[in-house]
């Protein structure tokens, strides 16, 4: 029979249910209807491949955060001691200005430490201490060294065996050595009458992983270099120091400039600077794989009070530092001269370091200007002169004394170094 059949009236016949046209637009309308389903499959995958993206990432970070939050060390004992001492400590004056004691421990006991002399066993020792000044308004940081050998008043201090040493006129690093960083602090404030509000104790290992982190930190030598006991051999003329290097360069005083303290001091304050100006290049802040690595060998130097002992702590303070303009990261030694008793010791040059003092705890304004005499270009006359005394001697002058006595209401002018100098500028 063929298929094209009509019935009597001429009419084709009425097609089988869920056939012909209906079936067919019901079909199209089944397609049609499938494809967002399709669609929102494809959709689902793709939110949850982005969501298992996020989550990796956010794992990571937050391995990253714990793991750098976990390397830093928290000094609870400081704290508790120094609040033993609260009626006796300053008065903090501008409330928004900072004060920090930068320590940097001399043990050779630990990990990578002994190679830089005999293990003393764990005994501390204070090699270079920095009251770092942030100004209330941020727009200028003071870093004032003071000198190991300077004669101060030592107060009573508890020492880590419980006992209690006596109080004493004694050489500042002695403080550390008596009682650690709360000893330290307190001699620091009954020295210069302000409130430290912050420290941090950093290490001999911690510090040369900074440098290797930002790939080595450039200085300039007019003469070669050669110290035995800092295990330092460089030669003249501008180079790139590794950590190793860099720490035998600010430790070193027998093989360059004259061997005193007060050149060792100018030599840290300016490789300091040039180091703070390199991490805050765009170089290292912007760049994740390589502010990583500097992240995590600071985190690891550091020992830190209560108040710096978490990232966030220590972020904001970075943060905080980000403000102040290069040229205005300044540093400087605290006015003295050779200890009339004893000249390879020190003793406060006044009224200049008083009125250094008092600029700091009103947060006033303190203007630096470049130090007639830079350690990494002393003569090799000084040298030779130092290690035919057999002697390290101290400057025989007055150092870092104003340089023209201020008029009033005129800010006073410091011998030191900024960190836009660098060290071959």
């Amino acid at each position: 029979m063929d298929a094209d059949v009509t019935d009597s009236a001429g009419k084709a016949p009425a097609e089988p249910a869920g056939t012909g046209d209906g079936a067919d637009d019901d079909n199209d309308a089944g397609i049609t209807a499938s494809r967002p389903n399709r669609g929102h499959h494809w959709l689902r995958w793709t939110a949850l491949g982005t969501s298992v993206v996020v989550l990796a990432a956010a794992g990571v970070g937050w391995w990253f955060y714990k793991k750098l939050d976990g390397n830093i060390r928290t000094d609870t004992t400081t704290a508790a001691e120094l609040r033993t001492y609260e009626k006796e400590r300053p008065t903090p004056i501008v409330l928004d200005a900072k004060n920090i004691l930068l320590i940097g421990s001399d043990t050779r006991s630990g990990e990578g430490n002994g190679k830089y002399g005999q293990d003393d066993g764990g005994s501390q020792r204070s090699d270079t201490t920095i009251l770092l000044h942030l100004a209330a308004d941020r727009q200028s940081a003071t870093a004032v060294s003071l000198p190991r050998d300077l004669m101060v008043e030592v107060p009573s201090c508890r020492k880590p065996d419980g006992t209690r040493s006596t109080a004493q006129f004694a050489q500042f690093n002695w403080a550390f050595q008596f009682g650690g960083a709360a000893c330290t602090i307190r001699t620091v404030e009954k020295l210069t009458g302000i409130r430290i509000d912050h420290h941090m104790v950093i290490d001999f290992t911690g510090f040369k992983d900074v440098v290797d982190a930002v790939d080595g930190v450039e200085v300039c030598l007019k003469e070669p270099v050669d110290d035995v006991q800092a295990l330092l051999r460089l030669p003249a003329g501008r180079q790139t120091l590794d950590g190793e290097q860099a720490l035998g360069f600010v430790r070193a005083r027998h093989g360059i400039g004259d061997g005193s303290d007060t050149q060792r001091m100018e030599r840290q304050q300016r490789f300091l600077g040039a180091l703070f100006k390199k991490v805050r290049s765009n170089g290292v802040l912007l760049n994740p794989t390589r502010l990583y690595p500097v992240l995590d060998a600071a985190t690891k130097s550091l020992t830190t009070d209560p108040g710096l002992a978490t990232l966030p702590d220590l972020y904001e303070l970075a943060r905080s530092m980000q403000s102040v303009p290069t040229e205005k990261v300044q540093f400087m030694t605290v006015p003295r001269q050779p200890y009339s008793a004893d000249p390879n010791r020190d003793e406060l040059v006044e009224p200049d370091a008083e009125n250094l003092f008092e600029r700091l705890r009103e947060d006033e304004p303190v203007s630096i200007s470049q130090s007639p005499t830079d350690s990494a270009t002393e003569s090799a006359k000084d040298t030779a002169d130092a290690k035919d005394s057999g002697t390290e001697r101290n400057s025989p002058t007055p150092t870092t004394a104003p340089s023209t006595a201020p008029s009033p209401g005129s800010t006073p002018t410091f011998e030191g170094s900024n960190a836009a100098a660098g060290l071959c500028e």
